[in-house]
C-alpha cells in the first residue's frame, strides 16, 4: 500500500507543501495560550486553577514537543533555517529538547515502524494492559518518578524512559535550562516569579502522563503491531476541544495519516484525512481510527469496559 494508491501526485504535492506563515502561527499561538494560562492562574490564584494550570501547561509542553517533531521533519517553515533556529530555541529547547537529535531518532522510527527495529516499540508493545498496571503508570507519571528519570537521562544518568530514544542526549540541554532561566528571569521581571514553578511542576508530572496517552493512542493496541501497512499498526483519534487542547495539541491526533505521509505538515493533517476518508482508504480497517482518548485508553486497559461483579 503506496500513498499514491489514493492520492495523485498533484494532491500530494499540495499537502506537504509548507508555509512559514502557518509556521510561525503555529509556534505564535502555542506561546499565547501558555501567557494565557500564566494569566489566569495570576490573576485568580486558587486550588482549582492551580491544577487546572498544571494540566494544561503539561499538554502545551507536548505542543511544544509537536513542533519540535515538526521542525524536525522540515516542515514547520519553508527555511530549514527557520526549523533549526526556531524550532530549537522557541519549541525544542523550552522542554528540554533538541531539533537534529529527535529528528533523527524519529524518522528511524518511521522507517522502522511495524517491525523489532522500531526504537519506540518498548513504549506501547505491551498494550493492553491491566488496570493495575496502567494506574501503576499513571502514579509514576504524576508522581514525578517518570519526570525525574528523564532529567537524570538528560543531565548524564542511564536507563530508559519513554520520552527518551537512544541518541537523543546532547549539550543541547544544557542551552534548554538557560531557556528556561530566561523565562524565570521574565516572569520575576514581572513580579510573579513564584509561578514558574508551575512549569516545572507539568514538566514532571502532567507533561509525562499527556505524552504516554498520546502514544498509546498512537500505536498502543492496534490491529497489528508488525504489519507494514500503517493502518495496521497507527492510529488515529478524534478529538474534542479540550482533548486538542491538553491530550493532541497541533493535530498530533491525525498520526495514521502522518505515517502515510511523513512530509505532510500538521495543518495538512486534518484535510488529508478528510479525503482519505471520501477514497475508502480505512474501509476494512476501522480498528486504525478511534472515537475519542476515552476510547482510545479503554481499548488499552480492556478491564475498566468489564461492569462490576454483584455484591
Amino acid at each position: 500500500m503506496k500513498a499514491t494508491d489514493y492520492l495523485s501526485k498533484e494532491e500530494i504535492k499540495q499537502f506537504t507543501a509548507r508555509s512559514d506563515l502557518m509556521g510561525w502561527w503555529l509556534v505564535a499561538s502555542n506561546w499565547l495560550l501558555i501567557a494565557g494560562v500564566f494569566a489566569v492562574v495570576i490573576n485568580w490564584t486558587n486550588p482549582v486553577t492551580v491544577v487546572l494550570a498544571v494540566l494544561v501547561l503539561g499538554g502545551r509542553q507536548l505542543g511544544l514537543a509537536v513542533l519540535m517533531h515538526e521542525a524536525g521533519h522540515k516542515m514547520l517553515f519553508r527555511s530549514d533555517r527557520l526549523n533549526e533556529v526556531v524550532g530549537q530555541w522557541l519549541c525544542a529547547y523550552p522542554v528540554l529538547g533538541d531539533v537534529a537529535a529527535y529528528g533523527a531518532s524519529h524518522r528511524v522510527h518511521h522507517r522502522h515502524a511495524g517491525t523489532e527495529q522500531d526504537p519506540d516499540l518498548p513504549n506501547y508493545r505491551a498494550y493492553p494492559v491491566s488496570r493495575a498496571s496502567f494506574l501503576r503508570k499513571i502514579r509514576r507519571d504524576l508522581s514525578g518518578q517518570t519526570g525525574f528519570s528523564l532529567l537524570r537521562m538528560l543531565f548524564g544518568g542511564e536507563g530508559r524512559n519513554l520520552m527518551l530514544r537512544e541518541g537523543e542526549k546532547t549539550n543541547a540541554e544544557k542551552r534548554g535550562l538557560l531557556v528556561n532561566a530566561a523565562l524565570f528571569l521574565l516572569m520575576l521581571a514581572l513580579g510573579v516569579g513564584g509561578y514558574y514553578l508551575l512549569w516545572v511542576v507539568a514538566y514532571l508530572t502532567t507533561y509525562p502522563l499527556v505524552a504516554r496517552i498520546r502514544q498509546v493512542a498512537e500505536h498502543g493496541n492496534v490491529p497489528d503491531l508488525y504489519d507494514p501497512d500503517p493502518r495496521r499498526h497507527t492510529r488515529t483519534t478524534y478529538a474534542n476541544p479540550l482533548e486538542r487542547l491538553i491530550l493532541c495539541p497541533n493535530r498530533v491526533n491525525y498520526h495514521l495519516e502522518h505515517h502515510l505521509l511523513a512530509s505532510v505538515p500538521v495543518h495538512h493533517l486534518k484535510a488529508l484525512h478528510q479525503l482519505l476518508l471520501q477514497r475508502g482508504f480505512y474501509v476494512g480497517h476501522e480498528g486504525a481510527l478511534a472515537g475519542s482518548y476515552l476510547e482510545v485508553i479503554r481499548r488499552a486497559v480492556p478491564e475498566l469496559n468489564r461492569a462490576p461483579a454483584a455484591a
